[in-house]
């Protein structure tokens, strides 16, 4: 294979103002572009996080996501931190709601999940 890394990862959300709030005003994201595409009725809005990008397709009449997070697709996005605990924190400080902390079965390291405006859950790991 000569895949080098993951390019981004698309994301369908229901609201513009919400999804800027929350992604770039929040998490810190960066805007890259945003593009109004008035044939698909849509708003295709490329942001960036260090090297990392998130592409956001805004559109009002989307399906609802139908289980949480065990539905076909995206179960969920995992942001690597240093501290669960301190990025809680900052979270919570910024109105967003967290779940409990607890360990990985797998890795015995801190993870705790929380949601975008659309239910999309967000992990946080250590």
């Amino acid at each position: 294979m000569a895949f080098q890394y993951i390019h981004h990862v698309a994301i369908n959300a229901s609201d513009y103002d919400a999804t800027i709030d929350f992604y770039v005003d929040k998490l810190g994201f960066e805007i890259i572009r945003e593009h109004i595409r008035k044939d698909r009725q849509d708003i295709k809005l490329d942001l960036r996080f260090g090297e990392q990008e998130l592409e956001i397709f805004i559109q009002s009449n989307l399906p609802k996501r139908l289980s949480y997070p065990e539905a076909l697709g995206l179960r969920h996005l995992a942001f690597r931190v240093d501290s669960v605990p301190e990025t809680v924190a900052l979270l919570n400080a910024k109105g967003i709601l967290t779940e409990p902390v607890r360990l990985d079965d797998y890795t015995n390291k801190r993870m705790t999940f929380f949601t975008d405006p659309d239910g999309l859950p967000l992990e946080i790991h250590e």
